[in-house]
């Protein structure tokens, strides 16, 4: 039986990277006593800002280099995996990624991902989003070896949306997906479990979704409610509101492979001509 302990860390980050790392390492420490080995922390932890200018300032100096060290060095001090759940990362072109970044308890980057799919949004009552007009997308799917050597796919927030990505890292081995964000609060409301759940019963992975929560420094509200849910859609923790904290859970990564023999369906159905 392969049994791992993980904890989803919720938080409200703000305009400043070292003040947002030093917000969180209470929380990692109680994780990690906790018994967590595997940690995630949400997107936007390093940097939380809408303004523009004021962000790639911050992200364009070796401010953003020592901090990536210091976040290794929180693995390593931690003996746990951690997956920063993104950090600002500049692309060279006038726009950054949005980056995921797994350390592992040696303190060195395991893998990095850089979020596909770009919130570009209507929201109504005035609330639109674009974030291709700041962030260059990824193009490349990543699964990687974590602790206890379970396959983790690894997502970004608006990702939870488009089902085929979820579906190509089940079939590439993940057993557990991690969904970090940082949800507007109208779609929070209406959406977030629900997407969660579906994605976690149609790849029957695990699902990891840490989220920031509450009214931020640069006037942005997010929507919490951080999750972690098993390969049958079930919620095996749950934050029930948007400050900061953690959730801690145990994972029988055996469960996946019993999930997918009772229903294959994650691994496509028949091919078919569009309508």
């Amino acid at each position: 039986m392969r049994k791992l302990r993980v904890a989803a860390v919720q938080l409200r980050s703000g305009i400043d990277p070292a003040v947002n790392r030093a917000a969180a390492m209470p929380l990692l420490r109680e994780a990690a006593s906790a018994g967590a080995r595997f940690i995630a922390t949400p997107e936007c932890t390093m940097v939380l800002d809408r303004d523009k200018s004021r962000m790639l300032k911050t992200i364009g100096s070796a401010q953003i280099e020592s901090e990536l060290k210091a976040w290794g060095s929180i693995a390593q001090e931690l003996g746990v995996w951690l997956l920063l759940g993104s950090g600002s990362i500049d692309a060279g072109n006038g726009k950054v990624f949005n980056r995921s970044f797994v350390f592992e308890p040696s303190g060195k980057v395991a893998a990095k991902y850089d979020k596909i799919n770009l919130f570009d949004v209507t929201l109504g009552g005035g609330e639109t989003y674009r974030e291709s007009d700041t962030f260059e997308g990824g193009s490349q799917a990543v699964v990687i070896a974590g602790p206890m050597d379970a396959k983790i796919g690894l997502t970004i927030c608006y990702d939870v949306r488009f089902a085929p990505l979820y579906s190509a890292l089940a079939r590439g081995g993940a057993e557990i997906i991690t969904a970090p964000a940082a949800f507007t609060v109208p779609t929070g409301q209406a959406h977030w479990e629900t997407l969660l759940r579906a994605r976690a019963i149609e790849t029957h992975c695990y699902v990891i979704a840490p989220a920031q929560g509450g009214k931020h420094e640069d006037g942005r509200s997010t929507y919490g409610h951080s999750l972690i849910i098993d390969p049958w859609g079930k919620v095996l923790a749950h934050l029930d509101h948007d400050e900061p904290g953690y959730i801690v859970a145990d994972l029988d990564l055996d469960a996946v492979s019993s999930a997918r023999e009772k229903i294959p369906a994650w691994q496509g159905g028949r091919s078919f001509t569009g309508p």
